[in-house]
């Protein structure tokens, strides 16, 4: 080992058994998609805790899912970025002293400091057994690569005879925004092997679902293809989320056939800007929701946010009633995965009940041939149907910015309703009387209505 001292380098001597590879039936070819038929649904770190996130604030949020929101089908608890750098910072990243825990074999390790029970080579075992003893699944987050510090030490790669990191790397192409690795160079000796390395230790951890960074602009086909392969190899089945966003619509068919979920625009904050940008973005996403692959809408950035976040001072979101029923309308009618990224033990009683609407999650659950049947400057449709009850799904949104409301409707045959129908409004449940021909409710600026149509 060279220059640890000036890198600021922990050098962990794993003592987990996970080091030790198990020979396991690799799964078949597809068939990921079976993990994750609904849309993933479950809690975030990066809104409220950017790269500070603590164990006992994870656990915090774990017991919180699991008294209030576990029934409702929420299940993921999701640490996300730079979880191994024991002096990280809010309002950025601290890129000029970071000290890394990284083991013999260049795979990162949790920082102790910020989580303890990762103590004695134990990763996050510990933890994702609290979670997972909560009936609950655990996730984590990285960033796409190779450790730069595992390059310049030359660290040997678990599975291979003498090949070490330095002979598997390239400078291009590396993060802009986080220098913590170098990109991995495919098709050399060592390069599968050092994914399936991290996979396998993750499998062991118990990780039930990934985050992987700076993998979609530009698209990294040829890392996300090694990162399938070490998936689908390690044992254990981990949802695969890729980040963050414009993945390029032209990778739409190669994305499906290797992510569970992917990010279409980069973070979503709690602006109406924000909004605005994903709902256009959205529009060529449409034809490409399918169970087990979603196009993923980032996550929701409601409640109590940017405690020590990376966007602005601690606060709870600045997006307006109004404006947070249609960031949940779109999320839920579109089927993105549903990742809140508030601090939920601070959850008001109107967030909470965002999170808990039986009937807007059983559309988000089981509604099918989802389609946008217009867009405009101003005035925004989608419609998706239940296929077991016959129950038609419909949204409206108001997306201008105007002083005067805007009537926003459409023609009922459009949704393939030919005779009279009953209209509720599925957030406060009100029967709204009967419909014919058309539907049409006047909506303020930032506004939408979420209905469920019944013949």
């Amino acid at each position: 080992m060279k220059n640890l001292k000036l890198l600021s380098v922990v050098i962990l001597f794993t003592l987990f058994a996970c080091t030790n590879q198990k020979q396991v039936e690799p799964f078949a070819k597809g068939e990921f998609k079976t993990w994750a038929e609904t849309p993933p649904m479950g809690w975030n770190s990066w809104d409220c805790y950017g790269p500070t996130v603590e164990e006992h604030e994870v656990k915090a949020n774990a017991d919180y899912m699991a008294e209030n929101l576990k029934e409702h089908g929420w299940e993921y608890i999701v640490v996300d970025i730079r979880w191994f750098v024991e002096n990280d910072k809010a309002g950025g990243y601290n890129q000029t002293d970071p000290r890394y825990v990284i083991d013999e074999y260049g795979r990162y390790q949790p920082a102790v400091n910020r989580f303890p029970s990762a103590a004695d080579g134990q990763g996050f075992k510990e933890l994702a057994d609290y979670v997972h003893g909560k009936g609950l699944k655990f996730g984590i987050h990285i960033m796409r690569g190779i450790p730069k510090v595992a390059v310049e030490n030359k660290l040997p790669i678990l599975g291979t005879e003498g090949i070490t990191a330095d002979q598997i790397y390239s400078t291009e192409l590396q993060c802009p925004w986080l220098r913590d690795n170098y990109t991995i160079v495919a098709d050399k000796p060592g390069a599968q092997e050092y994914y399936n390395s991290i996979m396998n230790m993750y499998a062991g951890w118990g990780v039930d679902f990934i985050k992987i960074d700076d993998l979609s602009r530009p698209y990294h086909q040829a890392e996300i293809e090694l990162i399938r392969n070490a998936i689908d190899n390690c044992g254990r089945p981990i949802v695969l989320s890729t980040s963050p966003g414009a993945t390029p619509i032209t990778a739409a068919d190669h994305v499906k056939e290797h992510a569970n979920m992917w990010r279409m625009v980069d973070d979503v904050w709690d602006t109406w800007h924000h909004f605005a940008n994903l709902i256009k973005v959205a529009e060529q996403w449409y034809p490409h929701i399918a169970p087990g692959t979603w196009p993923d809408c980032d996550m929701i950035p409601l409640g109590r946010i940017s405690i020590r976040g990376e966007r602005g001072e601690e606060r709870m979101t600045r997006l307006t009633p109004n404006e947070q029923y249609s960031l949940m309308t779109l999320f839920t009618i579109f089927k993105s995965p549903l990742m809140f990224g508030g601090d939920l033990p601070s959850n008001d009683d109107f967030t909470l009940s965002l999170l808990t609407n039986e009937e807007v999650l059983k559309m988000h659950r089981e509604s099918t041939g989802v389609k946008q049947l217009f867009q405009d400057e101003t005035k925004v449709a989608i419609t998706s149907k239940n296929p077991d009850t016959g129950d038609v799904y419909l949204a409206l949104f108001n997306i201008s910015d105007g002083e005067e409301p805007l009537n926003v409707g459409v023609e009922l045959s459009e949704l393939g309703i030919d005779a009279e129908c009953s209209a509720i409004n599925m957030w406060t449940g009100e029967d709204l009387g009967k419909f014919s021909g058309s539907i049409e409710k006047s909506l303020s600026a930032h506004e939408s209505i979420l209905l469920k149509l019944q013949q």
